[in-house]
């Protein structure tokens, strides 16, 4: 048993557990902690990357499961207690849901064959933490005061939004909190909406990469390792959403910007000084 290895699977753990709900890139900060600590193989880190998620998402469903479930009715039945139009979360999520669908199920190979790779990452981190900054300066009336809210319009927007996530260092949380500020949604909504959009867009890759990579993992201690950074994801991603909901509640994330052109920069600079090359 290497006892390196699975303190190597619980540091990644604690890493997409942190920064799944965070506009800074879990995948991204998951692949430069990969790297920088000699983690697995890459065939075995790009199944962990995605895996690993499955962890943080369950985290979700736990603590918003009671408007989870008032949603999934008003989609079936049209009625929900407590919700005003219990249909609209649902067919929001939905409409959100397919255009990242659609393209991650068709270039989901490629994309990880070329753009899992820390100079990827690095640049998109920049990009992103400039966008931020874009957003914040340019403050828009609000449209939608709760995720409910959300008109299918807006969801579709915030769902095209998504798939720019699908290149690593993007953040899918990054990719839709702002998008759906910039578009007009509040705070608190435009988080919790990323939560919930996060529900199957998540479990949908997750299943989808294990199913056809599974065989990569070729012993118990492979599954163990998978198997402990996904739980610690989850432990650490529960304690976490709360305080992102109070904090952008009150504060912006500027913060977060700077935390990620900063982390775009010093890749970028070590990568120049060790002569990285980029993979494929």
């Amino acid at each position: 048993m290497d006892i390196i290895l699975l303190i190597q699977a619980v540091i990644m753990g604690i890493v997409e557990g942190i920064t799944e709900f965070l506009p800074i890139s879990s995948t991204g900060y998951l692949i430069l902690s990969a790297d920088l600590m000699g983690f697995w193989t890459k065939e075995k880190v790009d199944l962990f990357v995605v895996v690993v998620q499955f962890g943080a998402i369950l985290a979700v469903i736990y603590d918003y499961w009671g408007r989870l479930w008032q949603a999934l009715m008003g989609l079936l039945t049209g009625k929900a207690e407590g919700m005003s139009n219990p249909r609209q979360l649902g067919l929001s999520l939905i409409v959100a849901t397919i255009p990242v669908m659609i393209v991650g199920f068709t270039f989901a190979d490629e994309i990880k064959a070329y753009l899992f790779n820390p100079i990827v990452v690095a640049i998109m981190l920049i990009i992103g933490g400039l966008l931020i900054f874009y957003v914040e300066n340019r403050p828009k009336a609000i449209i939608a005061e709760e995720a409910e809210d959300v008109s299918l319009k807006t969801a579709l927007m915030i769902g095209l939004l998504q798939c720019l996530a699908l290149i690593p260092g993007t953040s899918r949380s990054g990719a839709t909190i702002i998008g759906a500020l910039w578009l007009g949604v509040s705070r608190k909504a435009s988080a919790e909406f990323s939560f919930f959009l996060g529900i199957p867009v998540i479990i949908g890759a997750a299943l989808l990469d294990f199913i056809k990579h599974r065989d990569v993992l070729t012993s118990s201690e492979d599954w163990l390792v998978l198997g402990i950074g996904t739980v610690v994801s989850f432990i650490i991603a529960l304690l976490c959403i709360r305080l992102l909901v109070a904090w952008v509640s009150r504060r912006d994330f500027k913060i977060f910007a700077w935390l990620r052109i900063i982390t775009g920069v010093l890749v970028l600079v070590a990568a120049w000084g060790f002569g990285y090359q980029m993979a494929g």
